[in-house]
């Protein structure tokens, strides 16, 4: 005896532009409680605000022209992404950064310099061997567990084996850790954040076929 139909497998799609509200909400609200968000980010009543705005930049002016993000869903809802940049595009080029400063500092507001010292700091420590580049993973908090950030996983890191090209990301979460591990990620270093009270971060290294 069951208890009700068995819930639908997870669809993966490339996004689109008009995908771009619906997934920078989702990964606002997925990043509320991230350790480095919230020391960026301090303020609780604003942060979901502020991290659905930040993620709207991003996926305009950086990833979702690469053509790697991917977002997926039960009954056609969008409710996970991946934002993938391919080898080559993970570095933000000095143009796309001049033209979104402005916005970032509407979003960002007084935490703009700490932002850009922890993002620069996470730059410099960015492997330049040829990889894709997993630059965020969420999903929405009340569908998560339900095998929708390992279905996004899986759609590129086949893609990675079959071509034999590897994968990096940084967790910002500790407990995440063992869960990209089971993906075939192996962590490469602890890196602490600068600033007073920064937490840190763990940079993962995937080899193609792992």
């Amino acid at each position: 005896m069951t208890g009700g139909p068995e819930p639908s497998r997870p669809a993966v799609r490339e996004a689109a532009a008009p995908d771009v509200a619906e997934i920078a909400a989702v990964l606002g609200r997925a990043f509320d409680d991230d350790p480095v968000w919230s020391w960026l980010l301090p303020d609780e009543a604003s942060r979901v605000r502020r991290l659905a705005g930040l993620f709207g930049i991003m996926l305009r002016r950086v990833h979702l022209p690469h053509g790697g993000t991917e977002l997926a869903g039960r009954d056609a809802r969008t409710e996970a992404a991946a934002l993938w940049d391919p080898p080559g595009h993970w570095r933000v080029p000095l143009r796309v950064q001049a033209a979104q400063a402005v916005p970032l500092l509407r979003v960002l507001g007084a935490r703009m310099p700490a932002s850009l010292r922890t993002l620069s700091a996470i730059e410099k420590e960015h492997p330049r061997e040829p990889h894709w580049y997993l630059a965020v993973l969420g999903a929405d908090p009340p569908a998560q567990g339900n095998g929708l950030g390992a279905a996004l996983l899986r759609s590129r890191l086949d893609r990675c084996d079959a071509d034999g090209v590897p994968a990096y990301l940084e967790s910002s979460k500790e407990i995440n850790v063992p869960y990209y591990e089971r993906f075939g990620f192996k962590v490469t270093r602890e890196l602490t954040l600068p600033g007073r009270g920064a937490p840190p971060i763990w940079l993962m290294w995937r080899t193609p076929g792992s």
